[in-house]
């Protein structure tokens, strides 16, 4: 489950953010998760619980944005919306390079001292 990982990460970017802007308690996070990104919902739900035991973050709620997949054809240069890896170009049947979807990002930090 690479969801604990990425949790793992975030934990770390939290406390770094944390160290810099000098907030003791973060009450909501916001994240930007790609439908490409391969990184279930729930499961990082879970896991972010657990990461975040002991640290400025515990306790906080988890928003999570989902950012909807695009890719282009290389072949046509057609753009269309992506559901999964791989999918084919409606138009010439050649697989999608991912354009968008792929992508996680921290968004938001909810804080105070």
């Amino acid at each position: 489950m690479h969801e604990l990982s990425l949790a793992l990460e975030l934990r770390t970017l939290i406390e770094q953010q944390a160290s810099q802007d000098g907030f003791r308690r973060v009450h909501r996070v916001r994240l930007a998760v790609g439908m490409l990104s391969c990184v279930e919902p729930e499961a990082m739900r879970f896991c972010f619980d657990d990461a975040m035991q002991g640290g400025p973050a515990e306790g906080a709620e988890l928003d999570i944005e989902r950012i909807p997949g695009l890719g282009r054809c290389t072949a046509c240069s057609r753009e269309v919306a992506m559901e999964q890896m791989h999918d084919p170009c409606p138009a010439c049947g050649l697989p999608l390079e991912p354009v968008r979807g792929r992508e996680i990002r921290l968004l938001e930090l909810e804080v105070s001292d």
